[in-house]
């Protein structure tokens, strides 16, 4: 008779688990989001997510679908299912039961130069006004913008150092002059209200020890729009989509957006192309170029 193999337990699985990701350099909230996702299969299991079969996982899949869960959020279940199955379970039988849904990607909202203007007027201090501009100006995620220290603000090279940023990747962004002196009339101010530390956060939260969370940073950003009469739905990252775009649309190389941006594939970058209306505009149509080689004639008859 064959021995089954032993399971883990649970408390086990979860610790071998966080070992697998930080081997792998996962950064806290993806670690955090794939521990989320297993447990939630345990949950739909009502048993160890290391007994699961073939079935389990097919059940799993239909039953997500069937209650509307969006197509992204379903690929983020892949994605952490995957590698438990496939690195901590050592189970890739499983991993290969799981399915990518496709869907339709939508194009990302744009605001024009003088809307973000406005928007950026509309803030009602100065520290939530040197937030959002970093944001636009140097075009980071809004985990990134919460995430900035003082020191990450490389005056000398005129750089922003942004670490970790999404995939755990290292990179610098650009700081322009007007954004700098901006920055330094913030930490002028919050030095006077004693909020900022030599060695802290660029933008502290409620208390100097922790930074802005990104939720606040949202509900600045949606504020700000309304006060801007702004009829359009603006969060953190439409300042990011808004940087990328007009800078294609000042006629910066793709593969120089793709780096300040921190993007690992250039058909992320590329999408921005969809949007960027200046550039398309100013492209001729081959149809003008025919039109100027033919002879002068009358038009057809209506």
């Amino acid at each position: 008779m064959t021995k089954p193999i032993a399971t883990p337990a649970p408390s086990d699985l979860r610790r071998r688990m966080i070992e697998d990701m930080n081997v792998r350099g996962f950064c806290a909230k993806t670690q955090h989001d794939y521990l989320r996702i297993v447990s939630r299969f345990a949950v739909f299991l009502g048993r160890s997510p290391g007994t699961a079969s073939a079935e389990d996982v097919r059940q799993f899949q239909v039953t997500q679908r069937e209650a509307g869960m969006p197509a992204p959020a379903m690929n983020s279940h892949v994605a952490a299912l995957r590698f438990f199955f496939t690195t901590t379970l050592d189970r890739p039988d499983l991993a290969r039961r799981l399915v990518r849904v496709t869907y339709p990607r939508r194009l990302p909202l744009v605001l024009s130069p003088d809307e973000v203007a406005r928007l950026l007027a509309a803030t009602t201090c100065l520290k939530h006004r040197a937030a959002l501009s970093v944001a636009y100006g140097a075009g980071l995620r809004v985990a990134e913008v919460s995430r900035l220290k003082i020191a990450d603000i490389d005056s000398k090279r005129m750089l922003i150092r942004v670490e970790q940023g999404k995939g755990g990747r290292d990179r610098n962004a650009m700081l322009s002059p007007d954004l700098l002196a901006l920055l330094r009339a913030w930490w002028q101010e919050g030095r006077r209200q004693g909020v900022m530390q030599a060695d802290g956060w660029l933008f502290p939260g409620q208390t100097s020890d922790k930074p802005i969370c990104t939720r606040q940073l949202s509900r600045v950003v949606e504020a700000a729009a309304k006060a801007a009469q702004i009829n359009k739905s603006v969060s953190p990252h439409t300042l990011r989509h808004s940087f990328a775009t007009h800078l294609l649309e000042d006629g910066v190389n793709i593969r120089v957006i793709q780096v300040l941006l921190g993007h690992a594939k250039l058909e992320n970058t590329a999408l921005y192309t969809k949007v960027a209306t200046r550039t398309v505009r100013a492209v001729t149509s081959p149809f003008d170029k025919v039109m100027a080689l033919m002879e002068p004639k009358a038009p057809p008859p209506s």
